[in-house]
């Protein structure tokens, strides 16, 4: 056995086998620790064939179903054995509570919690009137001591990464994160067990670091809302077992989190009859169209550079609206304050929304409310052309299913939706 250790720093992981006091990379002082890399010198070489891919024999997937459909959605099925699933999300955001609600759907679940005692997480369970008989609780960190008690469980869930600790790093530090996960992955592949490992959003918008987790997992689960709304969605980014597309939706509710079959109604107020600066358009999360209302109020300003305020929208795509709207349609947006934002607390991110922003804007300048559940979806370009976008038809049909009307689908241009002027 030849004995050999590296340095490596606690604060972004980077390793040398020199000693440092400023890490090279990160430039902390007094982050250097001295860990043990030992190689075994009479390790012998095995010969390894490669196989060809149409002589490999391919076996059909058993998948553990949650039993709650917006999850299993996002999953594509159900839970594989031995996928390795990051779950992440914002701290507050509902991660603990519906791994919790998986216990009244999935016998023999055992679930590791560093951040609550035991009695926290009996006294959820019993507001959630959830029945935990059959989970196997732990209240530990010692990650190495947890590992070796397990007892084949059809499911573990680590709550959360950051609070397991192994070795001699210290807690939170990227290297524990890293060295932490790669125990848990071996040992869910070598004992063919689905795991969730829970890994906070930190204040620089990184799922547990600097998204070091995401290569190492099968999956990575987003958990994203707003902790004054109560509409929650959990979207895939990485799916090696399913699709990256689909989107699930819930509801925080005082008995924990509900599922959304028709997100449209979440969104979808009852307008006074006459209101201005409104205009519906038909967003789409992954494969799931649902209906949307973009909100704008349009006011004079006393300053000399007016005000863009944009709520779950892209504040980009908001300006530029706004200056075509200037150039083609002739209003003098730019004498005024305009806020715009999209009701319910949803984001949305896809250029679809763009004909919906100009007319709510347009509405909202001249005091002239649109017709009575008006629905617009099209991209507009920078010459004022109003583009068709994705999956049209779909977009459509929800519509037309909830009693909206699509007036301006066939135009071409903006100057033919928005008169001149006021």
């Amino acid at each position: 056995m030849k004995k050999t250790t590296q340095f490596v720093c606690s604060s972004c992981g980077f390793d040398q086998t020199n000693w440092f006091g400023r890490c090279p990379n990160c430039q902390t002082w007094n982050t250097a620790k001295e860990i043990d890399v030992s190689i075994s010198s009479s390790k012998k070489t095995r010969k390894i064939s490669p196989v060809r891919l149409n002589q490999i024999k391919k076996e059909k997937l058993t998948r553990l179903s949650s039993k709650i459909g917006e999850l299993d959605r996002v999953l594509g099925g159900g839970f594989v054995p031995g996928q390795v699933i990051l779950f992440a999300g914002e701290p507050g955001i509902g991660k603990s509570t519906i791994l919790l609600q998986l216990v009244d759907n999935i016998e023999n679940i055992v679930y590791v919690s560093g951040e609550e005692s035991a009695a926290q997480i009996a006294l959820r369970a019993e507001r959630l009137k959830i029945n935990a008989s059959t989970l196997s609780l732990i209240a530990d960190t010692d990650l190495d001591s947890i590992l070796k008690s397990l007892k084949s469980p059809s499911l573990l869930i680590i709550d959360s990464i950051q609070t397991m600790q192994t070795g001699d790093f210290s807690y939170g530090s990227i290297s524990q994160i890293k060295q932490a996960t790669s125990k848990i992955i071996h040992y869910a592949k070598k004992q063919n067990i689905p795991t969730i490992i829970v890994g906070h959003i930190t204040k620089q918008g990184d799922a547990a670091g600097p998204k070091l987790l995401e290569h190492l997992v099968d999956s990575v689960i987003y958990f994203e809302g707003q902790r004054y709304n109560t509409l929650r969605l959990l979207r895939s980014v990485k799916n090696r077992f399913g699709p990256t597309d689909e989107v699930g939706v819930f509801q925080m509710t005082d008995r924990g989190l509900t599922q959304v079959e028709n997100p449209s109604h979440l969104f979808i107020s009852d307008q006074q009859k006459g209101s201005t600066g409104a205009c519906y358009t038909v967003a789409l999360e992954g494969t799931r169209p649902f209906l949307a209302e973009v909100q704008a109020l349009v006011v004079s300003t006393p300053l000399a550079l007016p005000r863009r305020v944009v709520t779950g929208l892209s504040y980009q795509r908001v300006q530029l609206i706004t200056a075509v709207l200037q150039k083609y349609s002739k209003l003098p947006l730019y004498q005024y304050d305009i806020y715009v934002s999209v009701a319910g607390g949803l984001k949305i991110e896809e250029p679809a929304a763009d004909l919906a922003i100009a007319l709510a804007i347009a509405s909202s300048y001249k005091n002239k409310p649109l017709k009575p559940k008006t629905c617009a979806f099209a991209e507009v370009g920078l010459l004022g052309e109003i583009r068709q976008v994705a999956q049209s038809e779909k977009r459509q049909k929800e519509a037309i299913k909830l009693g909206f009307i699509l007036p301006y689908q066939k135009k071409k241009y903006l100057k033919e939706v928005i008169f001149k002027g006021k």
